[in-house]
């Protein structure tokens, strides 16, 4: 049998007209009421039961079928008086002051007309939107003072939000503005920019309100027993009781002031059901005070149907808690606490080869691990292990059947730490199920998830199919996103105490005898079979750091790179370098140099991580990653390597150097404010005198802090672990530092020296006027000697600046992303190698004009590894 499949052309929005809503209505509804006294949907009532069912007992009065089955059907509200749509208000708007009052036409010549007519055919029929000419008519007809067809004179019409239209000096009622739009004729309403087949301008003033069926606004029983409506029949009883008052005293022939104040309350109420957050009144609310969530609040924004309920939502089969670091475990595992093992299932399919493994998993149920938690039989009835008699059920199962076990060891999970940036941000591990209540996570895969230990959360997803467990064991492993795909070189490697380890090991003076060596290793996870000691002396036997990590790298790597250590320096080579920077491997042997950031630190050049992931494969890189990290953290661990505040003390002729140079500073600055204020300074091209002496002194102040940084460098060492720590890019920096020991140096605010505060001065502990640097905010005391008080002032509003720089910066680019989604949503790859959009349209005709994946670049160009340049421009896939 042929199936017949349509392709969606095009969609088209419009209004409801008030047929429409009255054929789509299976009731009128007048009573503002909802239950009688005996709990059962009052007649004509906001619940009648033809609006649909919620209560399980009842049956639809329209379809007949129970609650859960009936979808619910529309009623009305047959409007007293016409009320403006909130939604329409500015269209009404641009449509009353671009047509005549009198006729209806649009305020132009017809020949103008006409030649606009003609563009917006020729856009329509070129695909373009034929509606981009109506701003442009309504722009021109609006300066008209007369009608150009029927000579009436023409009065400014004014818009006060929300829906208060005047015209001249009378307000117009909104059967007023319906009897206006009514006048507007099929043409000129499309030179409006409005499609008359799907909307005409008159319906946008109401006569008759849809009511939402009963399943639209379920009420709930609380656990008094009392019932509690949902939002919008509040909102609802609101508009059906003010627009039957206003039938009565229209009836009753109630003064004309008194109707007026009921139809703008019915105005009011119909506003708040559509938009309850309309500017200019105040929002409708419950007793307690909280705004009701009318029609726009349900379906705007990230709490809304489509961005909370649609695009994202709660899901099952997940779980989150706290992350903590096992260094021990491998960047591709997780540590998932047996707790939520237990209580995570995946469906596995009995077959004779598992079938006594799935019958223990039965016998065992639901509470101990592993288990399962129920089965499922061929015929789709399900058995909760709860309160199954399990050992006839574990009897009973036979291939075909199916089971919900417990999560174990080795299982495929996706991982994600919110907010996710990049694609790193989910990825695939394989569960190791431990104690505990937190998920356990390698220190190598922080880098990517942006994560640390002060308390990050993290979440688990569990794929239920057997395709998508491979799809993400094949695509989203963790050592499958070793290269990021933004540069091409490792996003995921060594951070923090794997650099300090690696560095100390493979430093020239480690010497390890047998013992240390073969333990070393064996944490490492290698065997340990030592190569021939390098060094014998005193009878004993020595290995260098080097062979040690010498074994775990691949045969057939060969590499000459400087470290991180020496980044400044420019005269070393392979045969002098004084602190042993330069590195060279030989056919997988580390023969100079010493290992650091430059080596293994993610998001960095990462020489050593990324030429064994590009020529030996992301498996041996993980291999090779899991083992180095193991190896460093447990040198450190055992040889020992610590930090405390004598790494940032310095000798006494250090500090008097260092005073010397603020002394000298000092000075400099006070002769360049002497050349200042004699009007002598040398303005920059481009600056005024003003800006010529901020700048040299914001110059001179950074140099100033850097020489301190320098002496006190000097008196440190590269013994000192704090000095160790900032120049092998293990954490920190030499300008912390300098900040430490010598000086904090200049505070900024906007790129420049500190200015507000009192008038003419920063604080009042300095004169008016006084353009010195300590009362600009330089900080002339380290961190370690302690900041004076107008000091630590100053450093505060530094920071405060970063802080909120921090804080705007995460809402703007968040919402920038956010944007940059959407808008290349509907962009893909097609099988031909051409980047098109959801039309077809080509965007690209090979992905990135090269296709070339980054990821699998080397740092942009698509090479193999021995250096031999491969372009891939124009080669198609077969």
């Amino acid at each position: 049998m042929n199936r017949l499949t349509k392709t969606i052309d095009k969609v088209e929005f419009g209004l409801l007209p008030p047929d429409e809503i009255r054929k789509l209505s299976v009731t009128r509804v007048v009573r503002p009421d909802t239950y009688d006294e005996d709990g059962y949907p009052i007649e004509r009532g906001l619940m009648d039961p033809r609006l649909g069912v919620i209560d399980p007992g009842l049956r639809c009065r329209t379809c007949g079928e129970r609650s859960g089955v009936c979808p619910g059907h529309f009623g009305r509200v047959e409007l007293a008086r016409p009320v403006i749509h909130v939604g329409f208000a500015r269209t009404i708007y641009n449509c009353l002051r671009s047509t005549c009052r009198e006729c209806g036409r649009i305020l132009l010549s017809e020949d103008k007309l006409e030649r606009y007519r003609k563009k917006a055919e020729e856009a329509g029929a070129a695909g373009k939107p034929w509606w981009s000419y109506a701003k442009r008519v309504v722009r021109r007809a609006y300066k008209r003072k007369e009608c150009p067809h029927c000579g009436e004179k023409q009065l400014k019409i004014r818009f006060e939000k929300p829906t208060t239209f005047t015209e001249g000096k009378n307000r117009l009622s909104p059967s007023d503005i319906r009897q206006r739009l009514e006048n507007i004729t099929d043409s000129d309403t499309r030179m409006l920019g409005i499609n008359p087949e799907t909307a005409k301008p008159k319906w946008m003033v109401l006569q008759v309100l849809p009511v939402p069926p009963v399943t639209v606004r379920p009420s709930i029983t609380l656990e008094t027993g009392v019932r509690s409506e949902d939002d919008l029949t509040h909102k609802l009883v609101d508009v059906i009781r003010i627009n039957q008052r206003l039938n009565e005293n229209m009836e009753s022939g109630a003064p004309h002031l008194i109707i007026e104040d009921l139809w703008e309350l019915l105005q009011y109420h119909v506003t708040t059901l559509f938009n309850n957050q309309v500017s200019g009144i105040p929002p409708a609310r419950h007793r307690s005070g909280r705004s009701l969530r009318t029609l726009t609040q349900r379906l705007k924004g990230k709490e809304g149907r489509f961005r909370g309920n649609l695009s994202g939502k709660r899901v099952d089969f997940s779980a989150r808690t706290v992350i903590s670091p096992d260094p021990r475990i491998s960047i591709n595992e997780i540590g998932v606490p047996k707790y939520i093992a237990r209580t995570l299932t995946i469906p596995e399919t009995v077959t004779k080869y598992n079938l006594d493994e799935i019958r223990n998993l039965v016998r065992r149920g639901p509470n101990i691990h592993p288990g399962a938690s129920s089965v499922i039989a061929p015929d789709g009835s399900r058995y909760d292990l709860r309160y199954a008699d399990r050992e006839e059920l574990a009897e009973e199962i036979k291939p075909g059947y199916k089971i919900e076990r417990h999560l174990k060891d080795k299982d495929i999970v996706l991982f994600n730490r919110q907010p996710s940036l990049h694609r790193m941000s989910i990825m695939a591990h394989e569960v190791k199920v431990m104690p505990g209540r937190t998920f356990r996570l390698n220190l190598c895969v922080c880098p990517p998830y942006n994560a640390d230990f002060d308390g990050d959360e993290m979440n688990v997803h569990l794929p239920q199919s057997k395709e998508a467990q491979a799809e993400a064991r094949l695509l989203m492993r963790v050592q499958e996103q070793i290269l990021s795909p933004r540069f091409g070189a490792p996003v995921i490697g060594g951070i923090q105490d794997h650099i300090t380890g690696l560095y100390l090991l493979t430093s020239k003076q480690t010497r390890l005898n047998r013992e240390e060596a073969q333990q070393i290793l064996a944490f490492a996870g290698i065997d340990p079979d030592l190569p021939e000691p390098s060094v014998k002396e005193d009878g004993g036997e020595y290995w260098t750091g080097k062979q040690i990590f010498s074994i775990l790298l691949p045969d057939g790597l060969n590499l000459t790179y400087k470290a991180s250590i020496c980044e400044n320096c420019q005269t070393c080579d392979e045969e002098n370098c004084d602190i042993d920077a330069y590195v060279v491997i030989r056919d997988g042997k580390l023969l100079h140099g010493v290992v650091d950031a430059a080596s293994i630190q993610a998001m960095s050049r990462c020489e050593i991580l990324d030429r064994i992931v590009k020529k030996h494969g992301v498996s041996r890189a993980r291999e090779f990653l899991d083992k180095t990290t193991r190896l460093a953290i447990y040198f450190v661990h055992r040889f020992g390597f610590t930090t405390d505040l004598s790494d940032v003390d310095i000798p006494p002729e250090a500090s008097d150097q260092i005073e010397d140079v603020l002394q000298d500073a000092e000075e400099q600055v006070d002769k360049l404010i002497d050349v200042y204020q004699r009007g002598e300074l040398e303005e920059l091209p481009g600056r005024t005198l003003r800006e010529t002496l901020e700048m040299r002194m914001m110059e001179l102040l950074a140099e100033t802090r850097d020489k301190t940084g320098e002496i006190a460098q000097e008196y440190l060492g590269l013994d000192n672990h704090a000095v160790t720590m900032a120049r092998t890019g293990a954490r920190g920096s030499m300008l912390n530092l300098t900040q430490m020991t010598g000086c904090v140096g200049q505070q900024s605010v906007r790129g420049g020296r500190l200015t507000r505060g009192y008038k003419g001065r920063t604080l009042p502990h300095f004169k008016p006027g006084d353009l010195r640097a300590e009362a600009r905010g330089f900080a002339r005391s380290s961190y370690r000697k302690g900041l004076e008080p107008t000091e630590f002032f100053f450093h505060a509003t530094g920071g405060r600046e970063g802080l909120v720089d921090t804080a705007v910066r995460t809402a703007q680019s968040g919402y920038m992303q956010r944007r940059l989604i959407n808008a290349l949503n509907d962009l893909r790859v097609e099988h031909d190698g051409t980047v098109r959009d959801d039309h077809g349209n080509i965007v690209q005709f090979n992905y990135g004009e090269d296709s070339i994946d980054p990821a699998r670049s080397d740092k942009g160009e698509a090479v193999d590894i021995d250096g031999v340049i491969e372009r891939v421009v124009g080669r198609r896939r077969s």
